[in-house]
């Protein structure tokens, strides 16, 4: 099962994707944690990255495709995946239709996860909070909102045509947008989404 979650900071998609990936038994690629994970190690790449993330900008496609591209290739995700936080514009979006036809493998379910501004905001900076995220400021992830809505939202409109696009209504309870996915993903397994 070939997945991808997309939607505004704040929405809940790492949170589902990572209960996805332990319930179905595959790999969560998160782009966010890859990103992080560089940085802890102190790489270059990841000293690059951080200064990026910092200014709430997005890292460059070509750096972020390499990426994705090396992940989806690795043996943990040949029975699927669950891509969290890639595309997040119609170049990488294109690029990841490309780099699946080229392995032959395509989008099962676009899962998008749609929710307020007011509310994706302050999940996110409570999660800020939470987790010790010193990338996630007020001014960031009102600047990642403002991406989102010029970069990324048009995405939806590119995965609408496919007819794999499941809209959620993400500003519910964990639990009540978990059920949605299931009864969703249910569907598709038996070929009906």
């Amino acid at each position: 099962m070939n997945l991808l979650v997309l939607g505004p900071q704040g929405a809940g998609k790492g949170t589902q994707a990572k209960r996805i990936s332990s319930e179905y038994g595959i790999p969560h690629v998160s782009t966010g944690d890859m990103f992080r994970a560089e940085q802890a190690a102190g790489t270059e790449f990841g000293k690059r990255v951080g200064e990026i993330m910092a200014t709430g900008q997005l890292v460059p496609d070509e750096l972020t495709i390499a990426m994705i591209e090396n992940r989806l290739a690795r043996d943990d995700a040949a029975s699927g995946f669950v891509l969290d936080g890639f595309p997040r514009n119609l170049a990488q979006a294109e690029a990841l239709d490309k780099m699946l036809g080229v392995i032959g493998r395509g989008l099962d379910a676009i899962l998008f996860f749609d929710i307020a501004d007011e509310i994706g905001f302050e999940r996110a900076l409570k999660r800020a909070t939470l987790e010790n995220r010193g990338d996630d400021t007020a001014d960031v992830i009102r600047r990642r909102l403002d991406i989102y809505h010029r970069e990324t939202e048009p995405i939806v409109e590119h995965y609408r045509v496919t007819g794999k696009l499941v809209p959620l209504h993400a500003g519910r309870s964990i639990d009540e947008v978990w059920r949605e996915i299931q009864s969703s993903l249910q569907l598709l397994e038996v070929g009906a989404l």
